[in-house]
This record gives structure tokens, C-alpha cells and sequence, in this order.
């Protein structure tokens, strides 16, 4: 997912180096909505983990 939002990142930048100011903007912005659900996930998973290593084992 961080792959993605690194693409749309360079597709941003590339399209506002061409000037096409619409691209830009459309692939900045998803590459921030992709980045912010892939750190969302990453705190989801991190925590998750850390409940499950201080289960008591049975």
C-alpha cells in the first residue's frame, strides 16, 4: 500500500512538472488518503500484535 501511494506521489510530481495542475492535484491527494489508510492499518496491526504477545501461554 505504501508502494501505491509512493506511485500517485511521482505521478503528482511528474504531472506538475508538465503543468498539468488537475493531475497534480487529483494524484497528490489520493497518494495522502492511501498514505494515512496505510499508517491507520499499521497502528491497527501493531497494536494488535502487542495484545497477542502478552497473552499468558496455555
Amino acid at each position: 500500500m505504501l508502494g501505491w501511494a509512493l506511485t500517485f506521489l511521482i505521478i503528482a510530481i511528474v504531472a506538475a512538472v508538465f503543468g498539468f495542475g488537475g493531475i497534480a492535484g487529483t494524484a497528490a491527494g489520493i497518494a495522502k488518503i492511501i498514505f494515512f489508510v496505510f499508517v491507520v492499518l499499521l497502528v491497527i496491526s501493531l497494536i494488535m500484535n502487542a495484545l497477542r504477545g502478552k497473552s499468558p501461554p496455555l
